[in-house]
This record gives structure tokens, sequence and C-alpha cells, in this order.
């Protein structure tokens, strides 16, 4: 069963009479029209308007939650699990941020809570078979041309970097050098004040680069 399919069997999210979500035209202007239309839309019943919502940004979602977990598979089910929460949630939604921007942050921590049941599963599973790690996944990709081979090789050497660091500074490192956000939305994602993205990312940078070098030595 398709994500789209699995929404629209569940129930319209539940809207309080106290803690309604305020109508597109009350909400900052953060949000475009089109998406406060869908949201509104969704709360009021249609579902099928919370499956264009889907279409708009799983891809964009993907492609930021996989740099973050650095595995297909697992990249799709966080993506489907934070639809799923952002469906059941979305009257929390108060439209200060821009929605990708919500999403997001359901995303991130997501992803966190799955890397850190991984890293317990692993522990687990070396302990019992006396190992102390996995073997390495095959970074080979096939026959291409020189250009795209090496740009190829170029990206893996830069996730494989980033796997090293804590999920606070691959974040940020992603967030802001990656995908160019905003320092506002970043600290709205991650939860944090500005000041702390800014020391955050000058120390993500600093632990990259030395990642790198060590690589490179």
């Amino acid at each position: 069963m398709t994500l789209l399919k699995f929404i629209g069997g569940l129930p319209t999210p539940r809207v309080s009479g106290t803690e309604r979500s305020p109508p597109a035209s009350q909400r900052q202007s953060t949000v475009s029209a089109d998406d406060h239309r869908l949201i509104n839309e969704c709360l009021r019943g249609r579902s099928a308007a919370f499956g264009e919502l889907i279409r708009r940004y799983q891809d964009r979602l993907f492609n930021s939650v996989y740099r973050l977990v650095d595995n297909a598979e697992d990249a799709q089910d966080v993506v489907q699990e934070t639809f799923l929460n952002a469906y059941k949630s979305l009257d929390n939604f108060k439209g200060d941020a821009e929605f990708f921007t919500w999403l997001y942050r359901i995303a991130y921590n997501t992803a966190v809570s799955l890397r850190r049941k991984q890293k317990v599963a692993l522990s687990i599973d070396a302990g019992r078979n006396g190992e102390g790690g996995v073997e390495p996944l095959d970074g080979s990709v096939g026959n291409q041309p020189g250009h795209a081979l090496e740009k190829a090789e170029q990206e893996k050497r830069i996730q494989d970097a980033l796997n090293r660091l804590s999920p606070e500074h691959r974040a940020v490192l992603i967030l802001k050098d990656m995908e160019g956000q905003k320092y506002e939305a970043i600290a709205d994602i991650l939860q944090v004040p500005i000041g702390t993205i800014r020391s955050r990312l000058h120390r993500a940078r600093m632990e990259l680069r030395d990642v790198l070098n060590k690589k490179d030595g």
C-alpha cells in the first residue's frame, strides 16, 4: 500500500475548538498561499489535499534525509514516518515557518532516533559476534565517464566524512552548506538559538575539514 492510499484511509486530523489553527488569511506570510489552502482543506476533511503536499515535498525531503542517514531504504522509511506524523499532528502547524521547515524538523528528529536505535542494535550484534563493526558497503559506481566517476567519488568522500560527525554537526552542515538554508530556518528546525547555530556550524566545518585531511593523509 502506498503512503498516499494509507493516509487516505486515516481519520481527518483532530482539530480542537480552542487550539484550532488560524485560517490561511491570519497566518504569517512565511507559508505559501497554496500550502495554506491545502492545509486548510485537509483540516476540513479532504485528505487528498495532504497527498498534494506529499507530492510537492517528498523528493526534496528524501534528498535531505538521505544525507543524514546515508541509506536509501532508511531515508524512505524516515520520509514515510515523517509524513504520517505530520498528517496526524497537522493542527499543530501554526504557519510561523515554511511548511517544509516544519516537515524537516519532524524528519530530523525521526532520523536521529533511527540512527540511535541502529547504533544500539549494531553494538549488541557486535558483542554477540565478537566483532567491532560491519563490513563496509561497496562504494563502486560502475563504469562511468571519468568526470562522473570523479564527482561520485568526491560525493562519497564527503558523505563518508559527514557520517563521522555528530548528528548535530552533520545536520547544520547539510542545512547551511548543502541546502543553503537561512540561519533563522536552521534555528527553527533544530530548535536552538541562532547564536548556537553559528558556533555549531563553525565547529562542524572545522571538524569536517580535519576528517577530510586525515582521510587524505
